[in-house]
């Protein structure tokens, strides 16, 4: 569905992207992660077409979305990073709007819209201005934005950011069957729980580039857990190892005479990948798994 090829982006002598490439399947959902100033947002601007590259290709669908812009912007719902909402309008309008956009109309698009407003828990909200929403339903709003009229590739760029607990339940759970209905989704977060809750695959930006993609299983081989051991000795209640063969070192600390009362494993996780990134020797790790 997303087909991006070696995109290249500079603004003066900086390359915001410098040969980004990442491909997103139909029923997929891949998280996008990477530090601020990775290329996460300027990666999805390319794709929604607010910004051109400098170089590179991009397909969605099959069409070159470089060449064919509007016809391929009608295959995307786009939630951006800052809300773009008609405060004054109620949230009925602002979906009539970018139904509108996405040339659905008459009875199909009211009953679309009715199903985004069920889906994100905005039914009760429909008729009143965004203006005097709390910030978590409003980023619900902008959500149903991009999801009204069921594009078939989904572009979620910090979606939750700042959400409250009972928004981010809404989204995952709508960005979940979004992706079993068969659309593609890119989504990209700080929050890695979420990509957890969300099964999705994960591509890792750094300085431009995607410089691991996978799943999570994949890219957090190697890395090391924590061995949580605890202790009947007030002098040492709890020892924490990392671990990359949690069996052997427990079988070595057994070997020292050391008895626990306790043995808690964690396995690596995304938290851990992502921490990686920031040694050297890490990003040369992740670089020879992409």
């Amino acid at each position: 569905m997303l087909a991006a090829e070696n995109l290249v982006k500079r603004y003066g002598s900086r390359r915001v992207l410098d040969g980004f490439d990442l491909t997103v399947a139909p029923g997929e959902i891949t998280g996008l992660i990477g530090h601020n100033g990775a290329g996460k947002t300027t990666f999805v601007e390319v794709v929604a077409g607010l910004v051109r590259p400098d170089a590179g290709r991009l397909h969605v669908a099959g069409r070159d979305a470089l060449r064919a812009g509007h016809a391929v912007r009608r295959l995307l719902g786009v939630a951006p990073q800052e809300l773009a909402l008609y405060n004054r309008a109620s949230v009925r309008e602002n979906l009539r709007l970018f139904a509108g956009l996405a040339g659905l109309s008459g009875r199909h698009r009211d009953g679309q819209i009715a199903r985004v407003l069920d889906e994100l828990h905005l039914a009760s909200l429909a008729d009143r201005p965004v203006g005097v929403l709390s910030g978590g339903q409003r980023r619900r709003v902008q959500a149903a934005t991009a999801m009204v009229g069921s594009p078939p590739l989904l572009l979620l760029d910090e979606p939750t950011a700042g959400a409250d607990p009972q928004t981010r339940a809404a989204l995952l759970a709508a960005v979940r069957a979004r992706a079993e209905a068969g659309a593609a989704v890119l989504y990209t977060t700080h929050y890695l729980p979420e990509l957890v809750d969300l099964d999705a695959t994960v591509a890792v930006a750094r300085a431009g580039r995607v410089i691991a993609r996978g799943t999570q299983q994949e890219l957090t081989r190697g890395l090391p857990g924590e061995l949580r051991v605890t202790f009947d000795d007030p002098a040492e209640p709890e020892l924490r190892l990392p671990t990359t063969d949690p069996a052997a070192d427990l079988a070595a600390l057994l070997a020292s005479g050391r008895r626990p009362a306790s043995v808690d494993v964690r396995r690596p996780g995304l938290d851990d990948l992502y921490r990686s990134l920031e040694a050297p020797d890490g990003q040369e790790a992740r670089d020879a798994a992409a």
